[in-house]
Order: structure tokens, then C-alpha cells, then sequence
């Protein structure tokens, strides 16, 4: 090996083991871990360390394969019973939603900063992407609605797809010949209902293929289901289709199936993305120049504001209306939509097209990011109690390693019951889990015991929860119908009010 990779070797090393050490010094203080990689980055750039790099086509490149891991994961985690009602929403967010978005924010920074119309719609589409990974970091942590969580993760998940397809097409028009518009609207749904296929075809692939298959290593099935991920990104690519909704729908398909060891496909799923993210967080940190950002701070704050303030609300209150979502929802949703590392690598792009003006693109998307991420992020718990639109005890999935649940296909739940909660007080038999599910254990002012048919919870329990593959949903809605309504519950519907009779 030569010294040059060797330090190579050991530099990267050490920015990886920083990075995963920030995860918990960033959750401690309520900060967004890609704050920290993106610093990490800078301060071994040019302005730190002294390493220059400017390579905008490499940055690109590393981007987007950061993204399908990103993407992948998201789709693998996301269930299939949570995402089903709201995929007419969260689609609707990812198109509609988009299209408006580009429209406010392409007139704002055109009239308030007196951009071209090309340039000042390429920053409406850069920035109307949310961000995955932001979005699935952040919102895990809250404690929502499910409807909520799902809306957002799933518009995260697919609005990359038509966002990336319309910067190509702005970026490319800047500098060619462009096709009339009606041509370009029927290559948008081409690539996105190709796409969609392809995800389709490569999911349902995988799911025969790794059922029926008996590899020698438990480890090799984390690997062929990103494998088959990927190969929906290929592709769909090849076919001249969008690679980032073939990625999305393949991991939804592959997430939801009975596949042998998928709790560790999920485990492994997760810590690639986290790897992916450092890597990406870092490496667009590094291509930033510090010197420049000081002249970017106006265009970012304008392109902001105009974001959260005019295009995000407008855009949810269009897509969403019609799907009769309340004032206070909308109004979360709003807040919630997270930009990241996505728009920073969509505003790659033009820079690597050479487009007029696509390095101050760059730059304000990189001070945006920076100066909302910490604003959004850090409201959204505060906002989610002031709108009330919180779920105080919602039951959450954790990952275990061991293998009996596997094979009796069984999942465990993890319920807490906090303070003010109207689980507090209910006997177990009250809570009339179906058959198939059963409080397995309490745990009470840190002792554990295995409670009784007349144990009564109390704000503080955690419970763990065996319920088999077949009633687990079913489980679900009863235990947050409990939730609201507490004894009540056997009065209401599964949704804990008087829609379900």
C-alpha cells in the first residue's frame, strides 16, 4: 500500500468513528446529526486541514448512490398497513405538492432577488424535495400520530424521484435546445410510471427468490435484499426511468414480506444508511468553500422563507385538502417538511451542467439547509404539542437479533405509558389484546415482572408485548384505541372514537 492511502485510510477512519460517536453527543443535545458530519466535513476541508476537493461529477456520483442506500432503507422500514391509506397523499404531496412548491419559490427569488426565470426555478426545484434521512432520523423520535409519520415519510420517499427528474430538465435546458412542453410532461410520467414498474417487477423478484432460496449464511440475506434494491435503481436507470422510485417501491415490497432473518435485513439495512449518510453529510462539507457562504446567507434566507412561509403551507394545503385533512395536520405537515443533505446534492447538478449562477445555487442551499434544519428540527416536538396532534402511547416495533421470534413468526412490541395517558389505570385483561397477543412483561421503576391478568399500569410502565405475524396490526389499533379512550375503548371503534362502530 502506498503512504498516501494509507493516510487516506487512516483520516477516513477516524472522521467515521467522530461521526458515529457525534450520534449520541448530537441526541443529547437535540442537535441534527448532519449538523455535525457537515461540519465534520469542512473542518477537514480547505478551511480545516487544508484538504481541497472540488470534484462536483465524483460528489454527484457518491451522492446518488448515497441516496438509493438512503432511499432503500426507508422503503424496507416503512409497513405496508401504515402506508396504504396515505399513499394517495403522500403521492399527491410528491407531485402536486412539488409542482407548486417550484412555482412559489421560483416567483419569490425572481422578483425579490431578481434572478432569471431558468435560475429561479431551478432553486424552487432544488429545495422542493424533502429529505429522507432527515425526515426518518427526526420523526422517529416523536412520538405522532401514525398517519402523520407515514404521510411524511413516504412523500420523503417519493417526491426524490420527479424532483431530480425536473432539475436534469431545467439543467439541461440551460445550456440545449429544449423539447416543447408537452413532450417533457410525458417523459415525467414515463420515467415515473416506468419506474414504479421496475420497483414493482424487482420487489416481487426478490421477495420469490430469497423465499425459496437456501444460503448457507445467515448474512448473505441482508445483502442480496440490498442487492435486489439496487438492482431496481439499475434498472429502471437503464430503461431511462426514475431509479429512485424503483428503489422506494422495491424496499416497501421486500420489507413486507415473510423473507427468513428480517430482523437482520433490517438491522443491516439500518446501518448502511447510517454509514451512507455520514459519508454523504461529510463529503458535501468537504466540497464547500467557507469563503463563499458569507454572500449566499440573503439568497438562502429569502429562498427560506419563501419555502416555509408561502410555497411549503400552500403546497400541503392544495395536495392535502382534498384528502380532508384537519387545519392542525396541515399545519404539522408544513413544519415538518425537512430539506437536507437531497438539496444539496440536487444543487450538484446544474453545478456540474455549468450552469449560470449554479455555484450561488449551491452555496445558498448549503446555508439554507444549515439555518433551517436547526429551526425545523428543533420546533417540531413543540410544535407537535402545541397543534396537538401528538400520540402520547403509541406502540413502536424494536429490532432483536435472536431468533425464536423468527421462526415462530412473531413480533415484539415496545408500548410506554407516559404521564397524563389513559392507559394509566387499565387493567391488562382491560386492554382485550386479540388472540395471539399478550403483555409478556412490565417493566416499573426499573424491576421487571411478568403481570397478571389483573395488573393495572401505571404513567411510567413499559411493556413488552408478544403478538403473532397475523394479529399484529390488529394488536396495534387496540392497544392505541386503549390509548384514547381508555376503558372507554370497548364503547369506540379500533381508532379509539365513535367512527368504527
Amino acid at each position: 500500500m502506498t503512504p498516501g492511502f494509507d493516510l487516506a485510510l487512516l483520516l477516513g477512519a477516524g472522521v467515521l468513528l467522530v461521526a458515529v460517536g457525534a450520534v449520541r453527543f448530537s441526541t443529547r443535545l437535540g442537535v441534527p446529526s448532519l449538523l455535525v458530519y457537515l461540519a465534520l466535513g469542512v473542518a477537514i476541508g480547505e478551511s480545516g486541514l487544508g484538504i481541497r476537493f472540488d470534484d462536483v461529477d465524483l460528489t454527484r456520483t457518491l451522492g446518488f448512490c448515497a441516496l438509493i442506500v438512503i432511499i432503500a432503507e426507508g422503503g424496507l422500514t416503512a409497513r405496508w398497513s401504515t402506508l396504504r391509506p396515505v399513499l394517495g397523499l403522500a403521492s399527491a404531496l410528491s407531485t402536486v405538492g412539488v409542482v407548486v412548491s417550484i412555482l412559489v419559490v421560483g416567483l419569490a427569488v425572481h422578483l425579490l432577488l431578481g434572478l432569471d426565470w431558468r435560475l429561479a426555478m431551478l432553486y424552487g426545484a432544488v429545495l422542493s424535495s424533502t429529505d429522507a434521512a432527515a425526515v426518518f432520523a427526526t420523526l422517529r423520535r416523536l412520538r405522532l400520530p401514525p398517519r402523520l409519520v407515514a404521510t411524511l415519510e413516504a412523500e420523503s420517499g417519493m417526491n426524490d424521484a420527479p424532483v431530480v427528474l425536473l432539475v436534469v430538465l431545467l439543467s439541461r435546458s440551460a445550456t440545449e435546445a429544449g423539447h416543447p412542453w408537452w413532450y417533457e410532461v410525458l417523459l415525467l410520467g414515463y420515467e415515473l410510471g416506468v419506474g414504479a414498474a421496475v420497483g414493482v417487477g424487482a420487489g416481487l423478484a426478490g421477495r420469490a427468490a430469497l423465499r425459496r432460496a437456501a444460503l448457507p449464511s445467515a448474512g448473505l440475506y441482508p445483502i442480496a435484499v440490498v442487492g435486489f434494491t439496487v438492482l431496481a435503481y439499475a434498472a429502471g436507470a437503464v430503461l431511462h426511468a426514475s431509479g429512485f422510485l424503483a428503489v422506494y417501491v422495491a424496499g416497501v415490497l421486500l420489507g413486507n414480506a415473510r423473507l427468513p432473518h428480517r430482523q437482520a435485513i433490517l438491522g443491516f439495512a439500518d446501518g448502511l444508511a447510517w454509514l451512507a449518510q455520514i459519508g454523504l453529510f461529510v463529503l458535501l462539507g468537504l466540497l464547500v468553500s467557507p469563503g463563499r457562504l458569507e454572500s449566499a446567507v440573503l439568497p438562502a434566507v429569502v429562498a427560506g422563507l419563501a419555502l416555509l412561509l408561502l410555497a411549503r403551507p400552500l403546497s400541503v394545503a392544495v395536495s392535502a385538502t382534498p384528502f380532508r385533512v384537519g387545519p392542525r395536520e396541515q399545519a404539522f405537515l408544513s413544519w415538518a417538511g425537512l430539506r437536507g443533505a437531497v438539496p444539496i446534492v440536487l444543487a450538484t447538478i446544474p453545478l456540474s451542467q455549468r450552469v449560470p449562477g449554479a455555484e450561488q445555487l449551491f452555496d445558498a442551499v448549503f446555508v439554507l439547509v444549515v439555518i433551517f434544519t436547526v429551526l425545523q428540527a428543533g420546533t417540531l416536538a413543540p410544535a407537535a404539542r402545541r397543534l396537538r396532534v401528538t400520540a402520547p402511547a403509541e406502540p413502536a416495533e424494536i429490532r432483536v437479533e435472536t431468533a425464536p421470534l423468527e421462526r415462530m413468526r412473531a413480533d415484539l412490541l415496545q408500548l410506554e405509558v407516559p404521564p397524563g395517558s389513559r392507559l394509566g389505570g387499565v387493567h391488562v385483561d382491560e386492554l382485550r389484546l386479540p388472540v395471539g397477543a399478550s403483555v409478556t412483561l412490565v417493566l416499573r421503576d426499573g424491576v421487571g415482572f411478568v403481570p397478571g391478568p389483573d395488573t393495572r399500569l401505571k404513567a411510567g410502565d413499559s411493556l413488552l408485548i408478544v403478538a403473532t405475524a397475523g394479529v399484529r396490526d390488529a394488536a396495534e389499533r387496540r392497544l392505541r384505541a386503549v390509548s384514547r379512550r381508555g376503558r372507554l375503548a370497548r364503547w369506540f371503534g379500533e381508532y379509539g372514537d365513535d367512527r368504527d362502530d
